[in-house]
């Protein structure tokens, strides 16, 4: 079977999910729909990502936990794609120690 990727951009986690993000979302699911359609199998990875100051920022405002911010942050990009019924595959948190090890790696 013949293979295709598609992934959104991950989203910074420092805000909650607004409509900009559900268009790239939908737009980019239509995509993954079409090529199953046409007979892929299909990998669609969104996420959110958790490295960066304004996250840091929000974070510290909220007097909250960087780590523990951004995951509450990721369930509610989760919940977006669940409200959308998006058919991603996997969505992943630049945070995880799987998306670290694979850094690691390529570098």
């Amino acid at each position: 079977m013949k293979k295709f990727y598609i992934t959104t951009a991950i989203d910074y986690a420092n805000s909650r999910p607004h409509a900009g993000h559900a268009y790239e979302k939908v737009a980019t699911d239509i995509m993954a729909r079409y090529k199953r359609l046409r007979g892929y199998d299909v990998a669609f990875c969104t996420g959110t990502d958790e490295h960066s100051l304004n996250v840091q920022a929000k974070a510290k405002e909220l007097n909250k936990d960087p780590k523990q911010y951004c995951d509450e942050m990721a369930v509610a990009y989760r919940d977006l794609c669940a409200l959308y019924e998006i058919t991603n595959t996997d969505f992943i948190q630049t945070t995880e120690e799987r998306h670290k090890k694979s850094v690691t790696e390529l570098f």
